[in-house]
């Protein structure tokens, strides 16, 4: 799987404790440019808590996550905060949707380009020609990225006034907008339909290519992670109990016996 690809995201013996319970114990993986990895497990799992160290949002208790940005520098991220990681090109979503509802549709995702500008506060304050240019760039940026998942039309509505699943594409929109090459989806398919799920699935796939992105998800849609992902890693009680492409996950015994249960052998 990783033959011809270079190293994207290297996690070793990451850990976290908290108040004397081990979330997670001495996790490891390897993402590799370009590839569609997931993350699975029961609830209570350590899945989000992975996500939480990787994204900064908790400082691991041990263990060294490497991250290689686009032009080859490398990371050690494990002490960074999330506006940083962005920075370095590591965005995310969240299990619970965290949009500005009292902000429009474009906005949501002109606060996610900020990072991206180059204006000074004089620029700013002034009014002054580069901010302005830089103003319409960042316009015409919210506009293409909405226009790819079809909500372009919609950008002058509140975010708390789309529907659940055009909300759920906003928020994709607006990790996208940090121009990231590792993106981190928790739990996308949360609250959706089939038929919502299986335009999930052609989405993840098109933005993927369309971004050149890598990809790490955590999904509890077995039809989602199975029909999308290259290779899998399973999670119980904070450890690693599995590892390996989609169809020898599905056929794993501990597996199935921790999570997927016998039916998942007839899917």
């Amino acid at each position: 799987m990783s033959e011809g690809k270079e190293l994207l995201l290297k996690v070793n013996n990451l850990s976290i404790v908290f108040g004397g319970l081990k979330a997670v114990s001495e996790f490891s993986c390897e993402l590799y440019q370009g590839e569609l990895m997931g993350l699975i497990g029961p609830n209570g799992a350590g899945k989000t808590t992975v996500f939480n160290m990787i994204s900064g949002v908790y400082t691991p208790s041990g263990g060294e996550i490497t991250f290689w940005d686009s032009r080859g520098k490398i990371h050690q991220i494990g002490t960074m905060r999330p506006a940083a990681l962005n920075k370095v090109g590591i965005a995310r979503t969240f299990q619970n949707i965290r949009l500005f509802g009292n902000l429009t549709v474009e906005d949501n995702v002109r606060i996610a380009l900020h990072s991206r500008r180059t204006v000074t506060p004089a620029d700013v304050i002034f009014r002054l020609k580069r901010f302005r240019e830089d103003e319409e760039v960042m316009i015409a940026r919210a506009g293409e990225l909405l226009s790819l998942f079809k909500i372009e039309h919609k950008k002058n509505e509140l975010a708390r006034n789309l529907p659940y699943g055009e909300q759920r594409k906003l928020e994709i929109v607006r990790a996208l907008a940090a121009n990231p090459s590792l993106l981190l989806l928790d739990e996308p398919a949360a609250g959706m339909n089939p038929q919502e799920t299986g335009e999930l699935m052609k989405l993840i796939s098109f933005i993927r290519n369309e971004f050149h992105l890598t990809i790490l998800l955590i999904e509890h849609d077995m039809r989602l992670v199975m029909g999308i992902c290259e290779r899998i890693m399973v999670l119980d009680y904070g450890r690693t109990i599995a590892a390996g492409l989609p169809d020898d996950i599905r056929r794993n015994p501990v597996v199935i016996k921790a999570y997927l249960g016998e039916e998942a052998l007839h899917a």
